[in-house]
């Protein structure tokens, strides 16, 4: 694996689970808890289209898939690790919201990537 594939799979899907992550800590503070995916989930999609946009780049769309297959094995791994075992939230944590961001974390890299690959 070289590089800048590294950096752009578990280099940009840790970073980016971790905005959201700090992101979700702080908005605990002023939204419920059960609209935290929600108020965060735009903001976060907001981020992943800029990194997606200005620091990723692959030549082709199977470079994409490996990004989308990649950042969500992290964010499922991570939400687990220092969401559901860290917190053990009472009312659970996989809702809708939660799935949303899981889609949307796999489908981001490769809408921009067909896009980005793709001669018109």
């Amino acid at each position: 694996m070289n590089k800048k594939l590294l950096i752009d799979t578990l280099g940009w899907g840790a970073g980016l689970w971790f905005i959201g992550w700090v992101l979700g800590i702080i908005a605990f503070v002023v939204v419920p808890p059960n609209l935290i995916g929600w108020v965060v989930s735009p903001i976060g999609i907001l981020i992943t289209l800029w990194v997606l946009l200005k620091k990723v780049s692959g030549p082709d769309l199977k470079y994409y898939l490996k990004v989308a297959i990649v950042w969500t094995v992290v964010a499922v791994v991570f939400d687990y690790l220092f969401l559901v075992l860290l917190f053990n939230p009472a009312d659970g944590y996989y809702k809708l919201d939660v799935y949303f961001y899981y889609f949307t974390t796999f489908a981001l890299p490769l809408i921009v990537g067909y896009f980005k690959t793709t001669k018109n």
